[in-house]
């Protein structure tokens, strides 16, 4: 199954000897695979068939079916229901009679409700049957067309997010160089601070100067946050070079992305290895919400 967008719309279009037909199907992005329907009431019970396609081919998405169904004209009978007709005619006169109001009109009665209907021939079996497979395989032209649009935005989005992917190895990498300098600004900060405390002139053993900074660089280090981060880069890769749906994956990478982010932020020894941790959330962010629409 190719990389798919849940942001898709489909339609297909035709007619037979009796019926004008639309099937118009569009989706976007949900945490599952979620069909609503808008059918004819004659046609309801296709429903439980057009999800059975529908999940063969999505698996995730919320997914709208609308089926506009037209008769051509001459297929439908006008008739008079003479029996409501004549209780609302015998109903007119008499509150005519009594009071004094004028006359109705024919346009007048035919309007109310029920004195007009219309109705449908009736199908044979076999009319009807051929009818709903003339359906099913306009559905069936719908349905692909939605795959295809969905297919064309999936690889637009793999574009996007391989970008930037890209952006956050790169930034991980600029984590790791300055890291490498930690130990060397933890060492002068801590003898800043003391020469600020008790002078320049301090006698502070160098032994002891070396285990406040080996201490402090513990605290400090990072390398483990850079491997995962490292790690993730590669397997967001893998994910994006996979068939099948993957945005469940992806959705769950980015917050193991952003846990590595904040945790690189609350170790960083520096305003530089900070900004890099902020531009990494900001760059997680938008990932993820571009995470958001693949299936």
């Amino acid at each position: 199954m190719a990389f798919q967008s849940m942001t898709g719309f489909g339609r297909a279009a035709g007619d037979d000897a009796q019926d004008q037909w639309v099937w118009e199907i569009k989706s976007v992005n949900g945490r599952g695979l979620d069909v609503r329907y808008r059918l004819p009431p004659e046609l309801q019970s296709l429903e439980l068939k057009l999800r059975e396609k529908i999940a063969a081919h999505l698996k995730r998405g919320t997914v709208q079916v609308n089926l506009r169904l037209t008769r051509k004209q001459g297929q439908t009978e006008i008739r008079i229901n003479e029996p409501a007709l004549a209780q609302i005619l015998a109903m007119l006169e008499e509150l005519e009679t009594r009071s004094g109001l004028a006359p109705s009109t024919a346009d007048g009665v035919l309007n109310i409700r029920g004195v007009v209907e219309q109705v449908e021939p009736e199908e044979s079996e076999a009319e009807n049957n051929r009818r709903v497979a003339t359906l099913l395989r306009g559905f069936d032209d719908a349905l692909k067309d939605l795959v295809d649009s969905r297919i064309a935005e999936g690889e637009k989005l793999r574009r996007l997010i391989e970008g930037q992917v890209a952006e956050l190895a790169d930034l991980t990498a600029q984590a790791e160089s300055r890291a490498g300098e930690a130990v060397t600004l933890l060492r002068q900060r801590l003898q800043q601070q003391l020469d600020e405390m008790l002078g320049p002139q301090s006698n502070l053993p160098e032994d002891r100067l070396v285990q406040e900074v080996a201490m402090l660089a513990t605290k400090a280090d990072i390398r483990e946050e850079i491997d995962r981060l490292r790690a993730h880069v590669d397997n967001a890769r893998d994910l994006l070079a996979a068939s099948g749906p993957v945005g469940r994956k992806l959705d769950f990478l980015t917050q193991e992305f952003n846990r590595e982010a904040n945790t690189l932020c609350s170790k960083s020894p520096d305003t530089a290895l900070t900004r890099i941790g902020l531009d990494l959330k900001a760059q997680i962010d938008q990932l993820k919400e571009q995470v958001q629409n693949v299936e």
